[in-house]
């Protein structure tokens, strides 16, 4: 399984046989999209534009299984609206490796949710705060309840990229998480039993 990041909440995961591109909003921040009708499009929260035109288009709870690939959704209330169950949290099985997608999700995760989950490799969050999603304290709240391997940070302030709300600088939030991160790559290459016994947080580069 190949992970990339283009910014926002966008991620692309490729695997032998299928694309699966999250999040892709990117016509609505100033970047084009990166959607072709072939991919396979989730979406978490009230994504709208190219991306709703992918071959399969997942945006609610279940379970599917498309190629090699088995994705879990996960109901969550949304972190922007407090009246209830509004966003989706996915869960990404290939290979053996568990990827989890949290999306703009209210912190105080349940039981019940943190089941569903289950064990996870590799957790991609956001952090960019402001009221808008997950800030840095919000997502020490989920990292150590969901106690990934692997934590990939996403939806943090880039230029060029015209948020809603403004998002928080990646340096400002590295030091709030205190953890050490590695030197961002162009593309993780994820692979069962690479995970080390101590959660690690990597860096991926935006894609232009």
């Amino acid at each position: 399984m190949d992970l990339q990041f283009y910014g926002a909440n966008c991620l692309g995961i490729t695997t032998k046989k299928i694309s699966i591109i999250v999040d892709d909003n990117l016509d609505e921040i100033g970047r084009k999209s990166i959607t072709k009708e072939g991919d396979i499009v989730l979406q978490t929260f009230g994504i709208t534009g190219k991306s709703s035109h992918g071959k399969i288009v997942i945006n609610y709870p279940g379970e599917y299984e498309v190629g090699d690939v088995s994705i879990q959704g996960v109901a969550a209330r949304a972190h922007i609206d407090e009246n209830g169950l509004n966003s989706v949290i996915y869960k990404i099985t290939a290979s053996d490796v568990r990827l989890v997608i949290l999306g703009h999700i209210y912190p105080e995760l349940s039981e019940q949710q943190l089941e569903a989950i289950g064990t996870v490799d590799v957790l991609c969050i956001p952090v960019g705060g402001n009221g808008y999603t997950l800030d840095a304290a919000g997502a020490l709240k989920c990292i150590k309840k969901i106690e990934p391997k692997l934590i990939i940070p996403t939806h943090y302030a880039f230029k060029g990229l015209n948020y809603q709300v403004p998002q928080a600088q990646l340096e400002d939030i590295l030091k709030e998480l205190s953890m050490e991160a590695t030197q961002p790559v162009d593309k993780l290459k994820l692979k069962a039993g690479d995970f080390g016994e101590s959660a690690g947080l990597s860096l991926l580069e935006i894609q232009a």
